[in-house]
């Protein structure tokens, strides 16, 4: 687990030296700022727990408090100041912070305090992605319904017109040569919609019913070279640069059904793909943890904006004017069914990085 994030903005830069010196001691990511305007500068990247002071530079803390929140709504304040009275402590309630600490305080009350606020910060994420679960379990039944009810009306229509489809191509085929190509033309076309049908119809089945997965350690480089291969073609043809980036020790075995993992992060790459335009670049890498491998698909495209980043894995979400919205909840199920889990983020490349979180093998 990454460590959380502290920014602490204060103009006393021996307070702020030693506040950073404590909490840095005890496991905490910190950044400082002197000013209102650099402390939004630093927040922009986000932030568990802000200590601000009620008098900066440039402003008021309190009046901080409330943009603060804008840049990371899950974050917390707590406010500091060396002038207590009661209109400030009024003052610090209505901004929305979280608490409210003299300076100097004693080490032990600021390490409670932030711990307490941290607490605060888990308990909205977990009650945000609780929310999300139930959203998602709610449709995952829709789909369920939905394709119990329609699978068979649809699959044997699909596949009587592709039968008639194939009879007909036959027998164009024993026409003269001069007149099959303006007749084929129109078969193909039908019969790759035909294709595409049948392949949306297995992929609604997939996710309402997805079968158990059969578990076994597995080599995880060997299965990303063989999906680059597949894919090099393709980026080619789009003049994208597809680079492997995997460290040269092997890595250690994962816990998975080798063709579901194959299936998720073909289905990474292939999004990534879609996302980078014509001379860009997208990078596949892989990381061993303490518990874990990482997979990291990052592409050079145009990213995931934050207020989408919890839909994207939402059934039928999708951006694309032609998407499904099952690309990415299939691997979102995928990684959860593995004990792990599939999350986006900012790429170094300018786009966006998924991380595919594996267990490793036992």
């Amino acid at each position: 687990m990454s460590a959380a994030r502290v920014l602490v903005v204060d103009d006393a830069a021996a307070l702020v030296e030693s506040l950073a010196e404590v909490l840095e001691s005890e496991g905490y990511e910190v950044k400082t700022a002197s000013t209102a305007a650099r402390a939004l500068e630093a927040a922009s990247t986000g932030f568990e727990v802000a200590l601000v002071d009620l008098r900066l530079p440039d402003g008021w803390g309190t009046a901080l408090v409330s943009r603060l929140k804008e840049l990371s709504p899950e974050g917390e304040v707590v406010l500091l100041t060396g002038y207590a009275t009661l209109e400030t402590a009024i003052a610090a309630v209505r901004s929305g912070a979280f608490a409210y600490l003299i300076k100097p305080c004693a080490t032990s009350e600021l390490l409670l305090t932030v711990e307490q606020a941290l607490r605060q910060v888990r308990l909205l994420t977990e009650k945000r992605d609780l929310s999300r679960r139930a959203q998602v379990a709610e449709k995952l039944a829709a789909v369920g319904t939905m394709t119990a009810g329609l699978s068979h009306e649809i699959r044997n229509p699909l596949n009587a017109a592709g039968l008639q489809l194939a009879v007909l191509e036959r027998r164009l085929r024993r026409l003269p040569e001069g007149e099959q190509p303006l007749l084929l033309e129109p078969v193909g076309l039908v019969r790759d919609e035909i294709q595409r049908l049948t392949r949306l119809l297995d992929g609604f089945l997939q996710f309402a019913r997805p079968r158990e997965i059969n578990v076994q350690p597995m080599e995880l480089g060997p299965l990303v070279d063989s999906v680059l291969a597949l894919f090099s073609k393709d980026a080619e043809q789009r003049q994208i640069a597809l680079e492997p980036a995997l460290p040269a020790e092997r890595l250690p075995n994962i816990a998975g059904d080798s063709e579901r993992i194959q299936q998720a992060l073909m289905n990474l790459i292939l999004n990534a793909l879609d996302a980078t335009p014509t001379g860009g670049r997208v990078r596949i890498s892989a990381r061993p943890t303490a518990n874990d491998v990482l997979l990291e698909v990052d592409d050079s495209g145009a990213g995931v904006p934050p207020e989408l980043r919890d839909r994207i894995f939402e059934p039928f979400f999708t951006t694309k004017a032609a998407g499904t919205g099952l690309g990415l909840p299939m691997v979102h199920a995928t990684a959860t069914q593995h004990g792990g889990n599939l999350t986006v983020g900012e790429s170094q490349l300018g786009g966006a990085c998924f991380v595919l979180r594996l267990p490793r093998a036992r």
